[in-house]
């Protein structure tokens, strides 16, 4: 099954991405258009409508919020067809530039990247009269980055948010750097949240102090038992932590709660910078 549809969030257009074998997808994924700028480009399995979206928009540039397959796989596509560039973190072009394995559930879910070129962001990317301004935001990936459109009170977002409560984590995702991130784009001015998969055009400000209560309140419960020296499976029992099974399954344990309890053990035991 596949899903394809336009969104109308005023200036900005946002498009909806999916694709299952069978049934509904699990998740699907939003690229955003603003003015002449795509903001990353779904997944490979829906490669012909990302390139069709691109053309017919009269796409210019394409800001990328970070790494991950879902956002990043039709970005050389995308710029072979139309001979534009491709923009992220330093890090992203890093990334990107040969390619990364990926789990059989990523394969499956949206497809693998192709390798592309990715020009480092400037510090305010202006096209069009359209200023947006990039802001290093890690803990999701290392090169996550979000773009604040501060002049229109809009951030788009990538996978920052995805909803104010999470049930689990990947195995490389870090909780105290997202806690921090969380804080930092809090601190800006902007109301509308264009996020990679749950956009909130209204009150998006509510969303992200509401996953940021829930990660430190996460935080809080589970560090004094991780000084204590207990481990990820005590922890999980003590606090009554229920796991996602079969999602833990289908990948591999790469996405579990269990991830979101070693990465607090993890920032605990990490030496004072």
């Amino acid at each position: 099954m596949k899903i394809f549809r336009e969104h109308d969030f005023g200036e900005v257009t946002g498009w909806e991405l999916g694709w299952s074998p069978a049934g509904r997808p699990i998740m699907t994924t939003f690229l955003y258009v603003a003015d002449s700028v795509m903001i990353d480009t779904g997944p490979r399995h829906m490669r012909r409508y990302a390139v069709e979206i691109a053309r017919s928009s009269n796409i210019g540039a394409i800001l990328l919020t970070h790494y991950h397959e879902d956002h990043s796989a039709n970005a050389a596509a995308i710029s072979r067809d139309l001979d534009i560039g491709v923009y992220g973190h330093y890090l992203t072009a890093r990334k990107l530039a040969f390619g990364y394995r990926i789990y059989p559930y990523q394969h499956l879910m949206w497809g693998r990247m192709d390798p592309v070129a990715v020009h480092t962001l400037p510090e305010v990317w202006e096209q069009n009269g359209l200023h947006l301004q990039p802001v290093y935001t890690p803990g999701h990936s290392k090169d996550h980055v979000c773009y604040l459109d501060a002049e229109n009170g809009r951030l788009f977002s990538g996978d920052l948010f995805l909803s104010g409560r999470i049930k689990y984590f990947r195995a490389d995702e870090n909780i105290d750097e997202q806690i921090a991130s969380l804080k930092k784009v809090l601190s800006l001015d902007f109301d509308a949240l264009f996020c990679g998969h749950n956009p909130m055009p209204e009150n998006g400000r509510a969303g992200l102090e509401k996953k940021l209560r829930y990660l430190e309140d996460f935080y809080a419960r589970v560090a004094p038992l991780a000084v204590r020296g207990m481990d990820e499976n005590a922890i999980m029992r003590r606090l009554r932590l229920k796991e996602q099974y079969l999602i833990k399954l289908m990948c591999f344990g790469n996405v579990s709660m269990k991830n979101m309890v070693r990465s607090v053990i993890r920032a605990e035991n990490r030496p004072p910078a």
